[in-house]
């Protein structure tokens, strides 16, 4: 299967799916990133491009696409523009399974982000696509105003036991990003998170979701 994720950000890929998305690889599966925005430093750029491509090499990404937007300014930027980009990347892969950020996230490069992917994938662009996935992000997800519109609620867990420790080395290839604990971008953060979301389903680890999207063929 092909799977794609969209990344608004360097890191929110490992972040919300790095367990998952090395299950996938681990089992024979293409996966595919697309990185939507650069980050807010030009003379950082090439650097949290060779972490993110370290971070996928730990986990087994087939690919990951670069789309250079700009980062905090997606709201900003014209509609159409980011439209085509997230279209040439859909029709390009043709992804069975699809993950993305959740639009109730407190940076607004999340939502966009997410928008356009939907307009991307109508069934019509993807006859294969089997399910559509919203993965939530430390530090913009539990972070902002709890409303309705903006609550996560997860309906779908993915036992990663078996790769956490791999989702954990990935970020730690993500040096620029990392935080010291108690900042929930911290290696000990993220291991207690999937330690939470394991307690779900009783598992060691788990990461979850909300399904947007399942189609059975």
């Amino acid at each position: 299967m092909n799977i794609l994720v969209f990344a608004p950000h360097n890191d929110d890929e490992v972040l919300g799916a790095g367990g998952t998305i090395a299950k996938y690889a681990g089992k024979g599966h293409d996966v595919y990133i697309c990185e939507v925005t650069s980050g807010p430093e030009p003379d950082k750029v090439e650097a949290l491009k060779a972490e993110a491509r370290a971070a996928h090499a730990v986990l087994g990404v087939k690919d990951v696409r670069f789309l250079e937007l700009p980062m905090i300014a997606l709201r900003h930027t014209p509609t159409a523009e980011i439209n085509a980009k997230f279209h040439e990347i859909v029709i390009e892969v043709q992804p069975e399974i699809v993950f993305l950020p959740h639009k109730g996230d407190m940076n607004f490069d999340h939502a966009e982000t997410t928008y356009a992917a939907m307009v991307a994938l109508r069934p019509f662009n993807v006859p294969n696509l089997r399910e559509i996935l919203v993965y939530e992000t430390l530090s913009e997800t539990e972070w902002n105003t709890p409303t309705m519109d903006n609550a996560f609620m997860p309906n779908v867990y993915v036992d990663i036991s078996g790769t956490i420790e791999r989702k954990l080395k990935a970020m730690e290839c993500y040096g620029s990003q990392l935080k010291d604990y108690p900042h929930p971008r911290s290696l000990e953060a993220i291991r207690a998170l999937s330690m939470v979301r394991g307690t779900t389903i009783c598992a060691e680890h788990a990461e979850s979701f909300m399904l947007i999207r399942s189609i059975k063929r």
